[in-house]
């Protein structure tokens, strides 16, 4: 995470970084679209807890698109939009008005923009810069349909580990690992490949928004 770069670099120890603490070197190299599988978020109870990943908050201050699959439905998408919106996020999805949750293409939440091609997202990107807001654009690329189908079944092994973290009475830090673990055994090889899936397919957006982006230097 960023609060732990000024430590490593005092201390000389080598470690690896978070979506937010990668969009700050990239900012600081010039590299202006950044491309992972999923952002960091709110958690289940964060209006309790306070869990807010920096992620969102990087997002609000630093000029790196970022492109992702969507937020895990283990955690409170709802939350994690409205804080994006309080950082002043633009929150845009592709080729979709409603914002993916990782393994599926669906959340039920609805995002303000839609963009439906490089291009529009490279248009999108420019003309936020050119205003200096100062934040950056989160574009939110739904799995590919082909693996929709596996997305069903690890939504379906989230909602029971989810379940089962409740009667086990797992909350706070203990709970994201949990859930992740049962997700991964209830679910066998599905959850590794529908991974792999949509971070070649955010990749290869990625890769055609900085080509189109290059048209506006």
């Amino acid at each position: 995470m960023v609060d732990s770069i000024g430590i490593n670099v005092a201390t000389k120890r080598s470690g690896a970084t978070t979506v937010s603490a990668t969009m700050f070197f990239a900012a600081m190299v010039g590299i202006p679209v950044f491309v992972t599988g999923g952002i960091g978020r709110v958690h289940r109870y964060g209006e309790l807890t306070m869990d807010i990943s920096s992620d969102l908050t990087e997002l609000g201050r630093t000029p790196v698109v970022v492109v992702s699959a969507g937020v895990k439905s283990i955690l409170d998408i709802p939350r994690t939009l409205e804080y994006l919106e309080t950082q002043g996020v633009c929150v845009a999805a592709y080729k979709t008005y409603e914002f993916p949750s990782f393994f599926t293409e669906t959340s039920g939440c609805k995002v303000p923009c839609r963009v439906d091609s490089p291009e529009e997202c490279a248009r999108l990107i420019d003309a936020n810069r050119k205003l200096n807001l100062g934040n950056e654009v989160l574009i939110a690329v739904p799995i590919p349909k082909e693996h929709s189908a596996s997305g069903s079944l690890i939504e379906s092994a989230i909602q029971h580990a989810l379940t089962e973290a409740r009667e086990k009475n797992i909350t706070g830090n203990a709970e994201t690992p949990f859930l992740l673990a049962r997700v991964s055994e209830l679910t066998g090889g599905a959850l590794l490949a529908s991974n792999i899936a949509l971070v070649k397919n955010n990749a290869s957006l990625g890769a055609k928004i900085s080509v189109a982006l290059v048209q506006f230097k």
